[in-house]
């Protein structure tokens, strides 16, 4: 059913301090629209949008819908970890919609530029935007974490280019009608919902078939998972190696940053950007939030970092980056305090985070972020702590002893601490540097 957003006066949002979803509560602020929202958690997300000027509680109940809501936005979470909340938002008169559904109606009759992959599209998004805003093209965008320097997921434009990040999970990109479309790359995750790898490709072939005979498909192409999924699609693919070989000048280091580049790059290129001022606006790139992001210095020396790493290919891509800059060689000592994010990508996946961890010193491991499941004392950081053996490794049974753990050891200017993962790992970060 189609929605004319014009006819939309006040919006409220279940779920709003959700990275996506509150990039649609600032798109409606930013239109004029009232915006009132519920989460179960206060956050820095909501912070900034009770700042530009939404109304939230916390606290989830059907009851703290407003009566003259005309349009409700929910997370797709809720359809697992509050059913009777879902169920009785489903029976109202008004319209309802879920985040995913809403970037179909904001996208509708844009150029849209959708950026999809297993790791990395919240970086490539930004750095598209980058380039985009560096050249005046003046686009609109989503993406899924803040900008440094304007706190903000959203990116109102005034032309036709529409640049978002496009999730795999539960298939929600499906809702989404590219023009252009990168896919990063593929692996398994959101095994929780996904039954393996091949039901992961098929959903991402789904999506690449959705790209017009005149759009244009950014990948690897010869990447063995990517193959599967572009293999005679109507669009014409561009292929980001010939990038990847050049000169790629970012202010962010690992070699996935620069993956990420050169889809950038790629994108540019089919846009007609110059190729010399795209390089440019990229060498300017800060990158995002919680994405290599510096948080400061502690009184010891021991410089600290937050990353949102939250895959075991994540995890080591990262590490290879922080030691390009901080190598053992020159005898630099990385702290990781990882916080696992989901008990089922952790149970999945927990041979391959054993060993991801091999570029560290040290890692401290906090409670499993359940997020929307249930524990069923089946996995744990203390398991998988166990299993780690290529360097050394802690589990802490919450946040107030891993930080006086920390605090108890004998750091120097010679020590980085990176806090990891998709929880709530960075709340050590911030009261370390209190």
């Amino acid at each position: 059913m189609s929605l004319n957003l014009s006819n939309i006066k006040h919006v409220h949002f279940i779920g709003i301090g959700g990275i996506g979803i509150s990039a649609i509560a600032r798109m409606m602020l930013h239109e004029g629209k009232k915006v009132t929202g519920q989460d179960m958690q206060d956050s820095e997300i909501i912070t900034e949008l009770r700042k530009a000027g939404a109304d939230i509680t916390i606290g989830q109940s059907f009851d703290n819908i407003p009566s003259d809501a005309d349009l409700i936005v929910y997370t797709i979470a809720i359809e697992n970890y509050d059913p009777e909340l879902f169920t009785r938002l489903k029976n109202q008169s008004i319209p309802i919609r879920s985040y995913p559904e809403m970037l179909h109606v904001v996208t509708e009759g844009k150029y849209t530029i959708a950026v999809a992959g297993t790791h990395g599209k919240t970086t490539t998004t930004g750095m598209i935007a980058q380039i985009f805003r560096d050249t005046d093209k003046d686009p609109t965008v989503i993406i899924g974490s803040l900008l440094i320097g304007e706190k903000s997921n959203f990116i109102a434009g005034k032309s036709e280019y529409f640049i978002v990040e496009a999730c795999e999970y539960r298939r929600s990109f499906l809702n989404i009608n590219p023009t252009v479309l990168v896919i990063t790359n593929i692996d398994a995750d959101h095994l929780d919902y996904y039954k393996d790898i091949e039901d992961i490709k098929n959903a991402f072939r789904e999506l690449a078939l959705k790209v017009p005979a005149n759009g244009f498909v950014v990948c690897n192409p010869n990447d063995e998972n990517i193959a599967d999924v572009i293999k005679d699609i109507p669009a014409t693919i561009i292929d980001v190696s010939k990038f990847l070989t050049q000169t790629i000048t970012l202010k962010i280091p690992g070699i996935h940053n620069r993956k990420n580049a050169s889809s950038s790059l790629a994108v540019a290129e089919v846009i007609g950007i110059p190729d010399t001022e795209a390089r440019s606006a990229l060498a300017q790139f800060p990158g995002t939030w919680r994405r290599f992001e510096y948080k400061g210095v502690l009184s010891s020396g021991a410089k600290v970092y937050d990353d949102y790493a939250h895959h075991p290919v994540e995890i080591e891509a990262t590490l290879e980056g922080f030691r390009e800059l901080y190598s053992r060689a020159d005898g630099w000592k990385i702290t990781i305090v990882f916080q696992p994010h989901l008990f089922s990508r952790t149970k999945l996946l927990l041979d391959e985070f054993a060993v991801s961890f091999a570029g560290a010193d040290r890692v401290l491991l906090l409670p499993i972020y359940y997020a929307r499941e249930e524990d069923d004392g089946s996995i744990s950081s203390e398991i998988l702590a166990q299993k780690i053996s290529n360097t050394e490794a802690h589990a802490f049974g919450d946040f107030q002893t891993a930080e006086s753990y920390i605090r108890s050891l004998a750091l120097d200017d010679k020590d980085i601490i990176v806090t990891m993962g998709a929880g709530e790992a960075n709340k050590i970060t911030d009261r370390l540097l209190l």
